[in-house]
């Protein structure tokens, strides 16, 4: 029997098997950030211990940073906390650290990828749940706990049970208007935010290869929101270009010995997943969500569901979100007010993703009544924004662009949606006040967000 493109990174990853056990794994590359990594460190120095390979761990500050005045000291005293103690630990243990302020800082989910860090084939892990992203490399690649964390600081190994196999082949074409990240959504409210649960998730068919990187990124970031351990696709000749004359990437004869070896991840014609998942990429249109999970996602010109074909135990946590958000079953979504826009953050803060809000908003006007946080996802992405113009035509529109960081994802720095308010962000999560205290989240893509922007309400961008 053939192999899927998991088991052929896992399995040249098995350092042993515990009997009846987990899995001792290998893990290639370790990404810490300010939020999850300071107990791992403080257990690596009441044990005494040094990191078995320090080369194989980077520490980047995202998730706490100010999105403006980077270059002063960040005022809230929790978050200049956090953010110091990172780089007093990656001092300490001699780890590369992309500070605030190094040309190479950003939220750790994008800058991985686009500096090289981030290959094909690799095993890698964080404490933080999205690290899913990296696995549109063809990688595999999965958020762990800080205990764990600490565990591949000692050993470079992790103990991981193996997770059961699911391909999703996303076949057809794309319409106009629609992006990975209404591909992501439109996923996520078929299967619900528990259907890929015990799952490791691959993407394949003929729409997700059409995908650029960018939109490979992006979809995979959210294979967690369905409750997958992760997400990833094979990689192919778009991979190989992104990655070519990256920082980090193999060169000369390496690079050689690189590529040959990515060209043989990819799934065998026979090999057999646990689950397969068939989806038609022309049922998918504009989404956004109308709940408290990324579950409870529509296409835009729909209607928000009503309660019949839901259980008792059901309705209650539905009715509960729906008023959360203020909103009703059967309403629809076109034309709600909202207040703020949030473009960025490791799901839709990459080039692409302003390339696609700057073209929509060029020659138009930002409505007045919304507050709009456009936030790079790395010090790479802002320069390319200013290289290819993208600024000029944000700045005319009336929008500005700030610096990069998580920022209002999870409102763990100053930008927070005020309570009550209506927020179409592009980030990966509409928990109750995930963005703020009381803040309502609409998740959406690029053009719906730059839409609302524009008009001041959720507006179908194809219109």
């Amino acid at each position: 029997m053939g192999k899927t493109l998991f088991d052929k990174i896992w399995d040249k990853h098995v350092v042993a098997i515990v009997t009846d056990g987990p899995t001792q794994l290998y893990i290639d590359r370790l990404y810490c950030h300010e939020v999850t990594s300071p107990q791992a460190f403080q257990g690596m120095r009441n044990r005494n211990l040094r990191f078995l390979r320090p080369e194989r761990t980077i520490c980047i500050p995202d998730h706490n940073i100010p999105t403006l005045n980077q270059d002063k000291p960040i005022k809230d005293p929790v978050s200049r906390n956090q953010v110091e103690t990172l780089t007093k630990n990656a001092n300490d243990f001699g780890i590369t650290l992309f500070g605030l302020g190094h040309k190479k800082n950003g939220v750790i989910h994008v800058v991985g990828p686009e500096t090289g860090l981030t290959l094909p084939g690799m095993t890698i892990v964080c404490g933080d749940s999205h690290t899913s992203t990296h696995g549109a490399m063809g990688a595999v690649a999965f958020g762990i706990g800080t205990s764990e964390v600490e565990m591949v600081m000692a050993s470079q190994c992790i103990l991981q049970a193996k997770p059961k196999r699911m391909r999703m082949t996303i076949d057809g074409k794309l319409g106009a208007g629609v992006s990975a990240k209404d591909m992501a959504l439109y996923v996520i409210a078929k299967m619900t935010t528990g259907g890929a649960t015990g799952y490791f998730v691959e993407y394949a068919g003929e729409a997700v290869r059409a995908l650029s990187m960018e939109g490979r990124l992006t979809l995979c970031n959210l294979s967690i929101e369905m409750g997958a351990r992760g997400g990833m696709i094979a990689p192919d000749e778009t991979t190989v270009k992104y990655i070519q004359g990256r920082d980090y990437a193999p060169k000369g004869n390496a690079w050689d010995e690189a590529v040959a070896y990515w060209n043989t991840l990819k799934t065998d014609d026979d090999a057999i997943f646990d689950k397969e998942i068939k989806l038609n990429a022309a049922d998918i249109e504009p989404m956004v969500t109308y709940g408290t999970n990324p579950g409870m996602g529509m296409g835009i010109t729909q209607s928000i569901p009503m309660m019949d074909n839901i259980d008792e135990s059901g309705r209650i946590s539905y009715q509960k979100s729906l008023d959360y958000m203020d909103f009703k079953p059967g309403e629809k979504m076109l034309g709600k007010k909202i207040d703020y826009v949030f473009l960025g953050s490791c799901t839709n803060g990459r080039i692409e993703d302003f390339r696609a809000f700057a073209g929509f908003v060029k020659g138009k006007k930002k409505a007045e009544d919304v507050v709009a946080w456009l936030v790079p996802g790395s010090w790479a992405v802002e320069a390319q924004c200013r290289e290819e113009g993208l600024v000029d035509i944000l700045n005319a529109a009336g929008f500005e662009l700030r610096q990069p960081g998580c920022s209002a994802c999870l409102a763990m720095n100053e930008d927070k949606i005020p309570a009550g308010k209506y927020a179409v962000s592009t980030s990966n999560r509409n928990f109750e006040g995930r963005q703020g205290p009381g803040a309502r989240t609409i998740l959406a893509g690029p053009l719906v967000a730059a839409a609302a922007a524009v008009t001041g309400r959720i507006t179908d961008p194809r219109v």
